[in-house]
């Protein structure tokens, strides 16, 4: 069943004065809400909005355990049956909204599951540190006006607005780079889990059977951490009329393999800091997924999944299309159509992708600016999947395609800025090497290679 798509933008409300945070307020009416969600939402502001913007993405694949986690604990404990999945247990996902608003709204989605799901006690707060809130920000959730949801297979729902007071109470500048609690209790069993597998964030899981400790405000309940997140894919912000969001959608590079963990230095992580110091409030959302791919697997099933998601193609409606405000998009990807997960392709196959893509983005989001990023070179990569020099000529024919302006308004031309000419490859300076990970694969750069990327882009391009 395909997500709600709607078309939202708007402006920060926040308060520069601190108030206690204790100090409640009304939940905002809620809005009519159901797993079977419908195609479009009612427009009401001049981006077609209802007020509220996409803030945070985490896409889904699955289900667990197939996927590409970085840095994951071992989950045995928390999930002893990856069939059964969650049982009787609570989840506490720890992202950071790249905008913040007065009201949040959240996705729930059972994309890939198999069997109903039943989410209970789903709360919405501010982290303080590791698994522990801070007092008094922890926020009870409905979706229809409900504290229960329901998802068959294949379902995903909308909350209705939450309030979030102590957003009114903290200057913004103090809220930026805060981190959002959301918790949710798993009543029963929830069979195979549809999840985001590279979050590089860590959140925090109680023990199998533990029953409901989402509304508790500290740490004791959730003695298990992952770097994945589950069953959450989208936080929205109530934020005005005058907002926007940048979608970065892509595969691992964009997903941030090789970044910090829980350093927040991916590449739209630090574009997103480029355009707030520049005054630019837009919110930058990642709907990277590690392994992923322009035009394949032809077929995505629970049944036969692939640890790089569905296709670009094949999740465009539910990680673009659907989220709200979305203005300008930037999509870096192909690399891995040219490798070996994608049978080593020819740039023709890829070109033909980008072509519908773009074309499907454009029909159902008037106006929207889409950035084409040219592909760094993985050229002699120690991955056996990449590195050879047939790839790289199939490489260099996408990316003349992506420079020509044939079809994308704008270009972002990582290539050039991350390519060593001596060799072919990465710049050294930005291949990583470190005393955990080892050396680098030669395709994914450190947090000095995202950041070059994210300067490539030029700031002006990037407007309402």
């Amino acid at each position: 069943m395909p997500p709600l798509s709607r078309r939202a933008a708007g402006a920060l409300l926040l308060s520069p004065l601190f108030v206690p945070l204790l100090a409640g307020s009304a939940m905002a009416a809620p809005r009519p809400s159901s797993p079977k969600l419908s195609p479009k939402a009612s427009a009401k502001g001049p981006l077609g909005n209802s007020g509220f913007v996409a803030a945070w993405e985490g896409a889904a694949q699955g289900p667990y355990p197939v996927g590409n986690p970085a840095a994951q604990p071992d989950l045995r404990f928390a999930f002893p049956d990856a069939t059964e999945g969650a049982r009787e247990q609570s989840f506490r996902l720890v992202l950071r909204p790249d905008v913040w608003g007065r009201q949040a709204r959240l996705r729930l989605t059972n994309a890939f599951g198999t069997h109903p799901v039943t989410f209970a006690d789903i709360y919405v707060g501010l982290q303080q540190s590791g698994a522990t809130l801070v007092p008094g920000t922890n926020r009870g959730v409905k979706f229809a006006g409900k504290r229960v949801l329901h998802l068959a297979p294949g379902q995903s729902a909308v909350s209705d607005p939450v309030g979030l007071p102590f957003v009114g109470g903290i200057t913004p500048r103090f809220l930026a780079g805060r981190r959002l609690a959301v918790s949710f209790h798993v009543v029963g069993t929830s069979g195979p889990m549809t999840w985001h597998a590279k979050a590089m964030t860590t959140s925090y899981l109680s023990l199998s059977g533990a029953g409901s400790h989402s509304g508790d405000e500290t740490e004791t309940a959730f003695p298990s951490s992952t770097t994945s997140w589950f069953f959450l894919d989208l936080v929205e912000m109530g934020v005005g009329p005058d907002l926007g969001t940048v979608v970065c959608l892509g595969d691992s590079l964009t997903d941030g393999t090789a970044s910090t963990l829980n350093g927040d230095d991916r590449w739209p992580d630090q574009l997103s800091r480029r355009l707030k110091a520049a005054g630019n409030a837009i919110a930058v959302v990642n709907a990277g997924i590690g392994g992923n791919r322009v035009v394949g697997p032809a077929e995505y099933t629970t049944a036969e999944p692939f640890a790089g998601g569905p296709s670009a193609l094949a999740r465009l409606e539910r990680d673009v299309i659907s989220l709200p405000g979305v203005t300008h998009v930037v999509w870096l990807e192909g690399i891995n159509d040219l490798g070996k997960s994608g049978g080593w392709l020819a740039a023709t196959p890829v070109i033909a992708g980008f072509r519908e893509g773009v074309a499907r983005l454009r029909a159902a989001i008037p106006g929207v600016k889409i950035i084409g990023a040219t592909l760094p070179s993985v050229l002699g990569s120690t991955n056996p999947g990449h590195g050879t020099s047939n790839q790289d000529a199939e490489r260099h024919k996408l990316n003349d395609f992506i420079r020509s302006g044939d079809l994308f308004d704008h270009v972002a031309d990582f290539d050039r800025t991350t390519l060593d000419p001596q060799t072919g490859g990465l710049r050294p300076e930005f291949v990583p090497d470190s005393a955990t990970g080892g050396p680098g694969d030669k395709v994914h750069p450190n947090r000095a290679g995202y950041l070059a990327m994210a300067q490539t882009l030029d700031l002006s391009l990037i407007h309402i």
